[in-house]
């Protein structure tokens, strides 16, 4: 029986203010994400979380949970993850290029570093062996010691989740290839095995010595002999897979989004664990009342009549980017902020245009008029886009997060670092709310202005005519958890630039406050009485 318990618990309950109501419009999610998974000594699936920067470890008949490496502890970014006969867990943290050690006693250390997006590990018979997920990356066997590296393969296309076959050759995705090559242990020519896949991200060897491989692109789960590359399709669970593992002769498969599959055989996969949002970021709602929801690499439009649909992913064709902010324009356009340093405009099943590019790291945005305003929390620097054209609004400011937009076009801005919110006024910043607890997602309806703290685990109102302010609802499942810094992992080489998190806000016209439950994984909803 799966279990349901939320990856996070608010320490305190939730309380608001009079006059206003709080409900979870989606359910919580379990885990951050799910990107490499290992079956582990005893007998349970142990999980990477990228997103949380977590290592979990999930009972393959219950579905229940443990937090192996919490968020803030040894492990930062973990994507893949294996043991070696002494229980020591090996994790690459693909947003530092690195490999890190988990040892038996909770203790961690840095193994090895300028691993460019460290991304697949495996252990074979004393051997460690780690790879880069970048074009032209490395193959390599890592010291256990710390002593040099040894350089397998270079020049692979995005080599990702690997092992060791049967005939004791290393078997690897090349990604970019969208094929599957072995090469030996000391070297020498890849050789091709499968051709013409759905864009493969981990090849694994079941019991009964066929290839299990995940699809990140088809989302489909291939079952491939490896003498004759013949495939066929285990089950078809969407776009985001990513890895492979194995109980006895039980088939698990992770997705991105958070879930673990057991695939049971004729197409049918059990879910352990149901899939759920990685954080979420930006909110965005439109006039007929649809929330918008970033989640980095998947976005989500939400009715208001309930239900979820994936608007986009990046394994689909003209998807914007790792999308982090997000302001409405028009209806069912989505103008967004990208970890790749770019603004851009898009409809979910069109091709986004690329407005603006070349930022550091660019985070909450809003629509005033034929303008966008944006902040770019690397830079310092809140910039307005209008006609093609970039005005720099204020600059000199330690990570502004969020932006809103008043009727009047007076630009407010959120200071998580120096816990306050400025509006802008000449190229200066004058403090309009201060003494607040990591103030990130604003947004504004009328003359309120709406703020999340994610250090307090509150929203703030604040009246913009008087300077009244209050809190609405406090005890919130937002940010990490108490005494643990703000997420800002690094970039993943090329794809993606610098993971930094940001906790959206949304308010809609008939005064609902849209939260991003970024904690727990969920989209909250506070609604006056």
């Amino acid at each position: 029986m799966t279990q349901t318990a939320p990856r996070y618990v608010s320490p305190t309950p939730a309380v608001t203010a009079d006059g206003w109501t709080l409900e979870r419009v989606t359910s919580p999610s379990r885990l951050y994400s799910a990107n490499g998974i290992r079956a582990g000594r005893d007998g349970r699936i142990y999980v990477a979380q990228v997103a949380g920067s977590q290592v979990s470890a999930v009972d393959p008949d219950t579905g229940a949970i443990e937090t192996i490496s919490p968020i803030g502890g040894g492990i930062t970014g973990p994507d893949d993850l294996v043991f070696d006969e002494e229980g020591n867990l090996y994790c690459t943290e693909i947003t530092t290029n690195r490999v890190s050690v988990l040892h038996p006693d909770g203790s961690s250390r840095i193994l090895a570093g300028d691993i460019p997006v460290a991304n697949p590990i495996t252990y074979h018979q004393g051997r460690l062996i780690a790879g880069e997920l970048r074009m032209g990356g490395r193959i390599l066997e890592l010291d256990r010691n710390g002593g040099a590296m040894r350089v397998i393969c270079e020049g692979v296309p995005m080599a990702n989740a690997f092992e060791v076959g049967p005939d004791g050759k290393l078997y690897f995705p090349a990604q970019g290839a969208n094929e599957i090559w072995r090469i030996g242990l000391d070297g020498g020519e890849p050789e091709v095995v499968a051709r013409d896949l759905g864009v493969p991200d981990s090849v694994k060897f079941h019991p009964d010595g066929y290839i299990v491989s995940t699809q990140v692109a088809s989302g489909q789960v291939l079952k491939i002999d490896p003498r004759t590359g013949e495939k066929s399709v285990l089950a078809d669970i969407g776009p985001g897979l990513d890895n492979v593992t194995f109980i006895g002769k039980r088939t698990f498969v992770s997705h991105i989004t958070g879930s673990i599959h057991e695939i049971t055989g004729d197409g049918r996969a059990r879910p352990l664990v149901d899939k759920g949002f990685e954080w979420p970021m930006g909110l965005g709602v439109d006039t007929d009342g649809t929330v918008y929801v970033a989640d980095g690499m998947f976005a989500y439009a939400i009715p208001r009549d309930g239900g979820m649909a994936l608007a986009g992913t990046l394994f689909w064709p003209g998807y914007p980017g790792f999308m982090r902010g997000i302001a409405v324009s028009g209806e069912n356009a989505w103008i967004v902020t990208t970890a790749n340093g770019t603004v851009a405009r898009w409809v979910p099943g069109q091709e986004a245009e690329t407005l603006a590019h070349g930022f550091e790291v660019p985070m909450g945005v809003a629509v005033s008029g034929n303008a966008i305003v944006f902040a770019d929390a690397g830079a310092g620097r809140v910039l307005s886009l209008e006609n093609g054209a970039v005005t720099e609004l204020a600059a000199g400011l330690d990570k502004p997060y969020g932006v809103a937009v008043s009727a009047a076009g007076t630009v407010y801005v959120s200071r998580p670092d120096a816990g306050r919110v400025v509006k802008l006024s000449g190229g200066r910043a004058e403090t309009v709310l201060d003494g607040l607890g990591w103030p990130e997602g604003i947004a504004i309806r009328g003359d309120r202005l709406y703020v999340v703290e994610t250090g307090a685990k509150q929203v703030t109102e604040l009246d913009l005519a008087s300077g009244a302010r209050r809190v609405l609802a406090s005890g919130l499942p937002v940010g990490t958890p108490p005494g643990v810094p703000a997420l800002r992992l690094g970039g993943v080489g090329d794809m993606c630039g610098p993971m930094w998190s940001f906790t959206g806000i949304a308010a809609a016209s008939d005064g609902t406050i849209y939260v991003s439950g970024d904690a727990e994984g969920s989209v909250l909803a506070l609604r006056p009485a």
